[in-house]
């Protein structure tokens, strides 16, 4: 086992001194970088550069080099397992990801084979592997997932969606019918985020993107038992370490306290949730992660620092918390206000 260089992320995540608090960015890797376009434009498409190695490597370690980041985290996309079950993704420039088959009925769902990440995504965990051989110990890598309530969404919708009409249908007018999919989904994501974990994934993230859109009940039933049942399938040992599970269901703030009773080690929170409010709700039991809103990397140096330092003091003294924004950086961020966001974090949380 080589020694990380950088583990501050990892004790956080265990809640335990540091010496300033980590910082990473949700897609830090992408498109508000020039490198990343020029590497992506080299790829011919967005897929095209998940499915190769060597770039999809390249990018995921370029924020690195200019960012001083706690974390790096595997570039791909939370739909290559509804891809891999023959659903035929593709992206429209400017308007996301969308399926050529969609699932709308009993017999699309019948269809559906789990997935077996060996066989069928073997392109994710070779990046894995060879990331983590390339960043050398530098700092720990997190692998990630969609969660099976997420990814149902975009397989019934067939691209994203503002009110999930399908798949809300589906919910209450068939729910045998959507736990059969999400059944599928689950044991596919607990195959696809262990094989990421034996190919040298550290830590590894649910995102749990439109778990928000789910009234209370029906996020319970259709979305976290879903993911509580993945946590407690998951490798919990590798590499001579223990692999911490992220949980962020995103217009989750309602439901951290059961949220933080399903074995997670940490709670990803967007920008909605005051994070001293959050962690009065769930004491010990988790670290946190976040929770800076990413329209303030539109905004001036002070008032990015201000915000950093609102959070920090919002958070408070003690162990577990991990700095984020709220949800992905957006593409028209200019690098250089998520560099003052980096370094203000570690230069206002220092000793």
């Amino acid at each position: 086992m080589k020694q990380l260089k950088n583990d501050r992320f990892l004790k956080a995540l265990f809640r335990q001194p540091v010496d300033k608090t980590p910082v990473w960015m949700m897609r830090q890797a992408g498109r508000y970088l020039p490198e990343y376009r020029q590497v992506r434009s080299k790829a011919g498409d967005f897929m095209s550069l998940c499915k190769n190695t060597e770039l999809a490597c390249e990018v995921t370690l370029q924020p690195l080099e200019r960012f001083e980041l706690d974390a790096a985290i595997l570039f791909s996309d939370i739909l290559t397992i509804p891809d891999a079950m023959g659903l035929g993704l593709y992206f429209e420039e400017g308007e996301g990801p969308k399926f050529r088959k969609p699932v709308r009925s009993e017999a699309d769902i019948e269809q559906l084979q789990v997935v077996n990440t060996a066989k069928d995504l073997s392109y994710v965990t070779d990046a894995v592997s060879m990331i983590r051989r390339e960043l050398n110990g530098r700092v720990p890598l997190i692998g990630f997932s969609g969660s099976p309530w997420t990814l149902a969404t975009y397989m019934i919708e067939g691209q994203s969606s503002r009110d999930f009409a399908r798949a809300k249908t589906m919910l209450y007018t068939q729910p045998e019918l959507m736990h059969q999919l999400l059944e599928k989904l689950t044991l596919s994501v607990i195959d696809y985020l262990n094989a990421q974990i034996r190919a040298g994934a550290q830590v590894v993230q649910i995102f749990d993107t439109w778990g928000g859109a789910l009234e209370h009940q029906a996020y319970k039933m259709f979305s976290l038992a879903y993911m509580q049942r993945i946590v407690k399938g998951l490798i919990t040992h590798a590499d001579g370490r223990d692999v911490p599970v992220i949980l962020f269901t995103k217009g989750g703030g309602h439901w951290l306290e059961v949220m933080a009773s399903t074995g997670c080690h940490c709670l990803g929170l967007d920008w909605t949730v005051d994070i001293g409010e959050g962690k009065k709700r769930v004491g010990s039991q988790v670290s946190l992660q976040g929770n800076m809103d990413p329209a303030v990397l539109r905004a001036d140096k002070q008032t990015i620092e201000s915000q950093v330092q609102t959070i920090l003091q919002s958070f408070g003294s003690g162990n577990g918390h991990i700095f984020n924004l709220g949800h992905g950086i957006t593409p028209d961020i200019d690098p250089a206000k998520a560099k003052i966001f980096v370094d203000a974090v570690h230069r206002f949380s220092e000793g």
